[in-house]
């Protein structure tokens, strides 16, 4: 799988998204991999703000992702666009 690239948490959360979708989890599904409420895997899908940094790394945990953190490339826009 090729890096993702999120800048904003909506566009996190739809990473998560289809990440969850294209293995065949239900947000129910992944909500017990985590040990969290269902409404919880739905407020980080849509990128709420107020989701916790800790449940957001659980989530990450539970689809055998990670985070990487590393200097903005100064690419167009558009290349950004196109993922989403």
């Amino acid at each position: 799988m090729a890096d993702i690239i999120a800048r904003t948490p909506p566009q996190l959360g739809a990473i998560v998204r289809r990440i969850r979708k294209s293995r065949t989890l239900t947000q129910a599904g992944l909500a017990a991999l985590m040990n969290v409420r269902q409404a919880t895997v739905s407020r980080i899908e849509h990128g709420t703000p107020t989701a916790q940094l800790g449940t957001l790394m659980d989530a990450l945990s539970a689809l055998d992702l990670e985070l990487v953190v590393r200097p903005r490339r100064k690419g167009q826009l558009r290349e950004l666009e196109d993922l989403f």
